[in-house]
């Protein structure tokens, strides 16, 4: 079965994403704002969900046609046959509307509609008069930019983000998925580059870096909706986990250091680090002022903290230009990466980047400063 498959990223990092779908064997990529579609079918609704690291969520993409009025909305969406994936008992909340340059604007509207369609859709398909929606779950998105509507279904459920060894049910400053995003523009070398986060926080870069060297698929660990949908056989999802825990490289050399002046916060990294099976990644607690390295090259990857309240500007500042004087006294041969939501870092840190990135985290603008 042919499939069209979406999967969606945080602005900037949609090249990235490409290229990681591209890696898995997917050539067909189209890259949009936000979003990379490819083609697949069955099997690779589990497998890009166990393995891509900067995606957001893997949707099935259902339509895409155009409509200016309700009618052609609801018209266009019952005539679809939804059944080829959304069983008789299965619940399909219109769980998520956006809408932009569009005539159809009202996002609530829309939603009804699609729901009213796909319920009519489904119910002239297995010729009863009513749904239970008692079953797996099959959220339906809608999209709608200039008048184009589309519509998919999730079938990642809880954000890809979440990869399974956060236990502590707090949110990371830096997310999973943008701190590989991170790792991958670096284009850091496991086995040859010594890793380094100076704030390292709960471990989370230092985490997927970890996984990136040991080739851990990050959704190994954590369970998808769509495996409870019965168009897709058990086996094909047994299949790919048993793939991707024998693609793990177990004896894979890396050195990955962490530290950060906040001892409370380390105690959580150790602890994501050992549910990651990551144990030999090393974490110390240390101001960033003091930090060192017995080895003469490498990469520093790093998450400063950005001085988002004004209070705190002038120390944040302070902070930079200190650490601009150990990177030019210490890590002079090293590349150095930093992502911060600061416009004036390169002026503190007192050196131009040699290239820099617009990135979002959690919706705030960023840019990744880098210097090599």
């Amino acid at each position: 079965m042919k499939l069209s498959l979406i999967a969606t990223t945080t602005m900037g990092l949609e090249s990235v994403l490409a290229r990681e779908l591209k890696e898995l064997g997917y050539q067909n990529c189209q890259t949009y704002n936000g979003k990379v579609e490819f083609e697949g079918d069955l099997t690779d609704i589990a497998k890009a969900n166990l393995w891509c690291r900067t995606a957001g969520r893997i949707y099935l993409k259902i339509a895409e046609f155009e409509a200016t009025t309700f009618d052609q909305l609801f018209d266009q969406t019952k005539a679809l046959d939804w059944s080829r994936f959304i069983s008789i008992n299965d619940q399909f909340p219109v769980s998520k509307a956006t809408s932009r340059k569009s005539a159809l604007f009202s996002k609530s509207d829309c939603q009804r509609l699609v729901k009213k369609a796909v319920a009519e859709s489904l119910k002239q398909s297995y010729g009863v008069k009513r749904l239970p929606e008692t079953g797996a779950l099959c959220p339906i998105r809608i999209q709608i930019e200039n008048d184009v509507v589309v519509l998919s279904i999730d079938t990642t459920g809880e954000g890809l983000n979440k990869r399974g060894y956060r236990q502590d049910n707090d949110e990371a400053p830096l997310r999973e998925t943008l701190a590989a995003g991170l790792i991958l523009l670096s284009r850091w070398r496991p086995e040859q580059d010594v890793l380094l986060d100076p704030f390292c926080g709960t471990g989370t870069l230092l985490i997927e870096a970890g996984m990136i060297a040991k080739n851990i698929a990050p959704g190994l660990k954590r369970s998808f909706i769509s495996e409870n949908w019965a168009v897709i056989p058990k086996k094909i999802w047994k299949t790919a986990r048993e793939d991707a825990q024998s693609k793990i490289k177990d004896d894979a050399k890396y050195r990955i250091f962490g530290s950060d002046n906040n001892p409370k916060v380390l105690n959580h990294a150790r602890r994501h680090i050992e549910n990651a099976g990551l144990s030999d990644i090393f974490v110390q607690t240390l101001d960033a002022r003091d930090l060192g390295s017995r080895f003469d090259r490498g990469k520093i990857i790093t998450n400063p903290p950005y001085g988002e309240r004004l209070s705190e500007q002038a120390a944040v500042e302070k902070l930079y230009r200190d650490l601009g004087n150990v990177c030019t006294e210490r890590f002079q041969d090293w590349n150095k990466y930093f992502l911060t939501s600061h416009q004036e870092f390169e002026d503190h840190f007192n050196e131009k980047a040699r290239k820099n990135r617009k990135l979002y985290n959690g919706g705030l603008k960023c840019w990744f400063y880098q210097y090599f």
